[in-house]
């Protein structure tokens, strides 16, 4: 089983991107393009090209950054490094697809203003064209092959999200129930103290009924020794 750990994710991650940037610097810094037609559509296409891999590129660091929160803080400053170098790399070859798109333009306007220019340049561009269609290809598959893989490292990042979310509404539930049981327990103990009360209020009224009787028991023999006392010593 494959390793998912935020850590193992972002250098996966960052080991693409490196991958990714080998390839812009490739294409990038060609210098033996034509600078006739044949060289402009050459580096339309490797235009296109650029901006398919440099939006893949901004996709991984969305990745990185979304990984890099995982990542306990103990060593996540040398991954915030890594993840700091990366996103200045992606600014560095965005600037430079940026340039060539510049040079593109102005070459494409000096051609048209030219036209025997842009005849020569179609002749000389013409055998480079099935080594451009080759090139494309390659690079077609191997950011599908990326693009797969990441997709499978995303569906299982979202599969652990969902257990995890699936584990805190359990865990949720229980604590529910305990709290619910908790509240019946604590009614049922209002319910009993009352009655305890109730229980305890009726004992100390027929205490005090007992000693009112008790009390005038008391005074009854009290009075009749009174009684019985005056009438011996009055005879």
């Amino acid at each position: 089983m494959a390793d998912s750990t935020p850590t193992t994710l972002f250098s996966t991650y960052e080991q693409d991107f490196h991958h990714i940037i080998q390839s812009l610097k490739t294409k990038l810094e060609t210098k033996n393009i034509e600078q006739g037609s044949g060289g402009v559509e050459q580096r339309k296409a490797i235009l296109r090209s650029v901006d398919v891999e440099l939006d893949d590129a901004d996709d991984i660091v969305g990745q990185l950054e979304l990984e890099i929160q995982g990542i306990p803080n103990s060593i996540k400053p040398q991954y915030a490094s890594r993840l700091k170098q990366v996103k200045l790399d992606l600014a560095k070859y965005k600037k430079a697809a940026k340039d060539l798109q510049t040079q593109v333009s102005r070459t494409e306007l000096l051609l048209r203003s030219n036209p025997s220019a842009s005849a020569a340049g179609q002749t000389s561009g013409a055998s480079d064209d099935p080594y451009t269609d080759r090139a494309r290809l390659l690079t077609g598959h191997q950011m599908l092959n990326d693009g797969s893989r990441r997709l499978a490292d995303s569906t299982s990042l979202a599969l652990r999200t969902e257990e995890m979310g699936a584990d805190i509404l359990r865990t949720l539930r229980g604590q529910r129930e305990t709290i619910e049981h908790a509240h019946d327990t604590v009614g049922n103990a209002e319910i009993n103290i009352d009655r305890a009360s109730g229980t305890l209020k009726g004992m100390i009224s027929r205490m005090y009924q007992q000693r009112v009787i008790m009390g005038l028991i008391l005074a009854f023999f009290i009075t009749l020794v009174i009684v019985i006392l005056y009438f011996k010593f009055r005879r």
